[in-house]
């Protein structure tokens, strides 16, 4: 196990790439299994999420070949279709395999998956969309077991009772091939999912509308290989933007920067009076600003709510809410997605946050807060980034233990957060 040594208070100042975006590399490994011809893929993050999803590749057959960020991945065969049960019980993002694997083997065995412990995640819409198309499936002793029906993948017509990310990914990846057309309602909207659906659509797949919470997926005999550059990953360059607003630094951020993707999060940073230059391909986060919560009309107190996109990722709360801490004013953060992600705030009241828990889903936080540096315990990818936000505006040493965790979502950190002007170094505990 690692843990992350850093010496506070820091001013952040200088220039990062984000890395791909986890969230749509992962499915997009699944989708590639796919086609037996090969995949390129470019801007793959560097991360341990994405190193044991190609594991789990690996393990049943699947050529992957890597050179940094480019990757190729060519399932020319697949030699089986069990897949390994302790690599997908150590990501959430694993579970999308059952689909691809059934859809170009006809069965799949999988183990179920893991990932963060931030409350209940369904696996509800999963079964349920993959038994529409034909591929009904068991959960069995901590395991699934899934097998296409004799007569073969078909379309289908669903709404799913949530709009599941994750489900989404999962149904459109095995949709594709599937006789008819799909209709799939509900559906996420993320940016992740919109690439995964991009890069199917490159390599043959009739998928439409995009974006949109109604997808049409015309299915087709077969795929292709295809080559796909990976956007920058959104929910990464918001954290470190947030550091650097609660520092009173300035941050330029370079790469395949999309602007539709901070949209939502421009509006939310204008609650607290920060605003930045927002372009292709570049976002820049100018010094001395004040950060400072803008009341609502009649001088009531702001809600920072999260929810599916469009509304403010879910993923982007816990650098927010300490952010907030530096901010002069009050807020209440309502975090409706999962019910133990605000678990993590316990450690910034310990820090010297002035904040009050008031469930699982609510806290307020007022500031500005003079901080402590203090030795705190990833349980999550986005809480982690969090305590490494608050210990870099923190007086004194903080140690962040089960930096494993953080390195599941975010390559290069300690690089990055050096090149910031954070003291920060790595230690085997």
């Amino acid at each position: 196990m690692k843990s992350i040594l850093i010496e506070g208070p820091s001013k952040i100042s200088g220039h990062i790439t984000p890395g791909g975006n986890k969230n749509a590399a992962l499915p997009i490994i699944a989708a590639a299994l796919l086609t037996p011809e090969p995949v390129i893929l470019h801007n793959m993050p560097v991360i341990l999420d994405v190193e044991n999803m190609l594991a789990i590749a690996e393990d049943i057959g699947v050529s992957v070949q890597r050179n940094g960020t480019d990757v190729t991945i060519c399932a020319e065969k697949i030699t089986k279709s069990r897949l390994p049960r302790a690599k997908c019980a150590a990501l959430r993002a694993s579970f999308i395999f059952a689909g691809a694997v059934a859809a170009r083997c006809g069965e799949s065995h999988i183990g179920l998956p893991g990932g963060d412990f931030i409350g209940r995640r369904r696996l509800d819409s999963h079964y349920y969309g993959l038994g529409k198309l034909g591929i009904a499936g068991k959960p069995r002793n901590g395991c699934a077991d899934f097998k296409v029906e004799p007569s073969g993948l078909h379309s289908a017509d669903m709404f799913l009772d949530e709009a599941s990310v994750t489900a989404t990914e999962h149904i459109v990846i095995a949709a594709v091939l599937a006789k008819g057309t799909t209709f799939l309602r509900n559906a996420a909207m993320e940016p992740h999912v919109q690439q995964l659906c991009e890069i199917l659509n490159q390599m043959g797949a009739k998928i439409s509308g995009i974006g949109t919470s109604t997808l049409s997926i015309e299915g087709v005999p077969s795929l292709h290989g295809t080559e796909y550059t990976i956007d920058s990953d959104y929910i990464e360059a918001c954290g470190f933007m947030a550091m650097a607003a609660a520092t009173g630094g300035e941050i330029e951020i370079t790469g395949k920067i999309q602007p539709r993707h901070y949209w939502m999060a421009r509006r939310v940073f204008e609650r607290f009076n920060i605003n930045f230059t927002l372009e292709p391909d570049r976002i820049f986060l100018p010094d001395g600003q004040k950060m400072k919560v803008v009341k609502d009309i009649g001088s009531a107190i702001p809600v920072i709510s999260d929810g599916p996109w469009p509304q403010f990722p879910s993923d982007m709360m816990s650098c927010m809410i300490v952010a907030a801490t530096q901010a002069k004013g009050t807020v209440l953060f309502f975090e409706k997605m999962f019910e133990s992600r605000m678990y993590f705030v316990d450690r910034l009241i310990a820090m010297g946050a002035n904040a009050i828990v008031c469930d699982p889903h609510r806290v307020v936080i007022s500031g500005p807060a003079k901080m402590r540096g203090g030795i705190m315990s990833s349980p999550d990818i986005r809480a982690g980034m969090a305590m490494i936000a608050a210990a870099a505006m923190a007086q004194g040493q903080s140690r962040i233990l089960n930096a494993d965790t953080i390195f599941r979502g975010y390559e290069n950190l300690i690089e990055k957060l050096n090149a910031l002007h954070i003291k920060a170094t790595l230690q085997e505990n």
